[in-house]
Parts: C-alpha cells; sequence; structure tokens
C-alpha cells in the first residue's frame, strides 16, 4: 500500500508520517502563497520556505521520498478569492473549511492517484472508521484537539482513501513522539487558523486585495442612525470592540446589510436565535435522511454542540432548530451536526 503524505511542517504532519511507517510513503507540502513575500509575516504562519525545510528534513530522516506541489493557482482561485468576495457581501467565511474541501481532499486527491497513492494522509485529529460498509468520520478522541468540525464535507469515496494517524493521540504525545524520534520541528508553535492572513486584520487584507470599502452607516435594529461605519469587511456578527462608537452601553452587531451597505447595532438579547437555515448541505452517510434528525449541533469551530432537530428541507437546505436560543448564529460559518461522537454532515449557515 503506498501513501501520500501532506506535510505542512508542523510536527502533527510529521508525526503523522511516522505512524504511517507500515505503508509505501511518498511526503509532500502544498504550496498554496508565498508566505515569505506576505506583509506582516508571523512566525506561526505557514507556507514559508522554513516549513518547506523542516517536512524535507522529517522525510530525509524517515527515508521517504519528498515533494512540492505549486497549487498557489487554485488557492488564490478557491480559497482567497471567496474570502474577499464573502466579506464584501457581508458574511464571514471559514477558509480553513474550504481549504480541506478543495485543495487537501481534492486536488491533493488528484496528485495522489497520479503518483499511484492508495490514500491520502494528513495530520488531522479526527477518526475514520468502517461501519456495516459505510465510512464514518468521528471526533478525535483529545475533545482539546478535535478537528472533525473542518472535515464535515468529506465523502464516502474521501473518507475511504485517508488516513488520520493522530485521533487517538494527545498534543502532548505527538510532541513526544516528535522528540523521540529526534524531529526538528518537535516543538515548532502550531501554525494559526488563517494561514494567509498572519497578523489576523482580514479588513487590511481584503483593502490590500481590492481597495477601500465604502464606509456607510451604523443602525439601530429600529433603524435610527448612530453613526459612520469603516466598510463592512471591519464587523462580524458578535462583535462588540473596536466598533468606533460609543452609546453609553454595550451594544453588539447583529446584522450586516451589504445590500445597503448598513451595519446594524443592538444589545446582546438580539443576538439569540433558535434557528439556523444551513446550504451546501453535505450527509456524510452519503444519503439525505427521510425524517427530522435529533442530534447535537455546532455553528463556530470552538463551541459546544448544542441540543437540536435537523430538518432536511426539499431544495436541499436543512433547518437546525435548536433547544435553546443560540448566540451570534453567522452567515458564513459552518454548521455541523453530531450523533455522539460520529459527524453527521454540515453546510454553510444562511
Amino acid at each position: 500500500m503506498k501513501a501520500l503524505i501532506a506535510m505542512s511542517g508542523g510536527v502533527d504532519s510529521s508525526v503523522a508520517a511516522l505512524l504511517m511507517s507500515d505503508y509505501e510513503c511518498v511526503g509532500c507540502t502544498m504550496r498554496l502563497f508565498d508566505a515569505d513575500e506576505a506583509e506582516n509575516k508571523r512566525e506561526n504562519s505557514c507556507c514559508s520556505l522554513e516549513d518547506v525545510e523542516d517536512a524535507r528534513a522529517v522525510c530525509y530522516r524517515l527515508g521517504i521520498p519528498y515533494h512540492v506541489f505549486n497549487f498557489t493557482d487554485d488557492f488564490e482561485e478557491k480559497i482567497i478569492k471567496k474570502f474577499v468576495d464573502s466579506y464584501r457581501r457581508g458574511v464571514t467565511p471559514n477558509p480553513c473549511i474550504d481549504c480541506n474541501r478543495y485543495m487537501k481532499f481534492d486536488k491533493l486527491f488528484y496528485r495522489a492517484r497520479q503518483l499511484g497513492c492508495d490514500c491520502v494522509v494528513t495530520g488531522h485529529y479526527a477518526r475514520i472508521e468502517e461501519q456495516d460498509g459505510r465510512f464514518v468520520l468521528k471526533k478525535a478522541l483529545d475533545p482539546s484537539k478535535d478537528q472533525s468540525y473542518v472535515l464535515y464535507s468529506m465523502t464516502q469515496e474521501q473518507l475511504a482513501h485517508t488516513r488520520f494517524p493522530l485521533g487517538g493521540l494527545t498534543k502532548d504525545e505527538v510532541r513526544r513522539i516528535a522528540e523521540e524520534n529526534g524531529f526538528v520541528n518537535a516543538n515548532k508553535p502550531d501554525s494559526q487558523d488563517i494561514c494567509f492572513v498572519p497578523d489576523g486584520d482580514y479588513a487590511a487584507f481584503i483593502e490590500r486585495k481590492c481597495g477601500a470599502m465604502k464606509t456607510g452607516d451604523f443602525v439601530t435594529t429600529d433603524g435610527r442612525v448612530l453613526g459612520r461605519h469603516k466598510g463592512i469587511s471591519h464587523y462580524t456578527i458578535g462583535q462588540r470592540k473596536h466598533l468606533g462608537i460609543s452609546v453609553g452601553e454595550p451594544i453588539y452587531v447583529v446584522k450586516i446589510d451589504a445590500g445597503s451597505n448598513t451595519v446594524v447595532l443592538g444589545d446582546e438579547s438580539a443576538l439569540f436565535s433558535f434557528i439556523a437555515r444551513v446550504a451546501d448541505f453535505n450527509w456524510i452517510g452519503g444519503e439525505t435522511p427521510s425524517e427530522p434528525v435529533r442530534c447535537k449541533a455546532r455553528t463556530r469551530y470552538r463551541q459546544q454542540e448544542q441540543p437540536a432537530v435537523a430538518y432536511p428541507l426539499a431544495d436541499g437546505t436543512v433547518e437546525v432548530v435548536f433547544d435553546q436560543p443560540i448566540r451570534a448564529i453567522t452567515p458564513g460559518q459552518a454548521c455541523v451536526l453530531y450523533d455522539g461522537d460520529v459527524v453527521l454532515g454540515g453546510g454553510v449557515i444562511q
């Protein structure tokens, strides 16, 4: 059996490669953007020349071949362009989900087939199991590192040809294994979530890409104008800080209306809702349920799942109705459904 190991240069993917020693392994790094030319580059960003050299060093130590694949054009089109367009439309995207969907489990899968590999291996903290002839995606055993939320778009075909060797380990165990095997990146800091915006200033990144956003009005939920905003890309649902406006009491972003170029502000109670309408939904089992599904759901990456009922609708969307109101359900983020530690599926909040 032959495996293509996706190696970021970090400790997780390096240990994943080590743990696949019973396969014929080939290491690779996806060159997604030019981190060495990025403005405000930080040490915990990825895709740098240092990351490539760290991955190469681990492959040399393991005695396996190593390649660098240039996917920068695809990453620009599928990830960065969508990220920018989403913020300009007033929604808050999750580019890590898109990167897994379009890069690791699409472009990299295609390259794996070209190389004659039977599976793709990554350093994700999640598990895949086969049950009754179907594949299920499950949470990692370590809840503090679980990454199942960003993998909800995986198909049966992808799950059948993917390995997650770290799903049963903690981060401390992974670092210990790396140290015991002399890996140069054993104590390397984790890269941050949005790799192509290393300073976290999304609005500045968007303005570098497409120019300054138009200013507009802050308005209340009943339509009163409170002041001027800097451009809708500066804001997200639930935001309280850095609004540049004071009304004498806590106030939050409760809605972003790209059509009227307004940011709606209100008190915290306006952030709570029972319902999320979810589109582009992927049921991991491969079939849409014919009846409502009792489950738990998560609308943010690090959010605790909450009890809900998911109603599959005729148009392919899913209406998720929570038992208790949820704070700041945000268009563009993912809503992912769970049955215990099994991921049922997920999609994009509308």
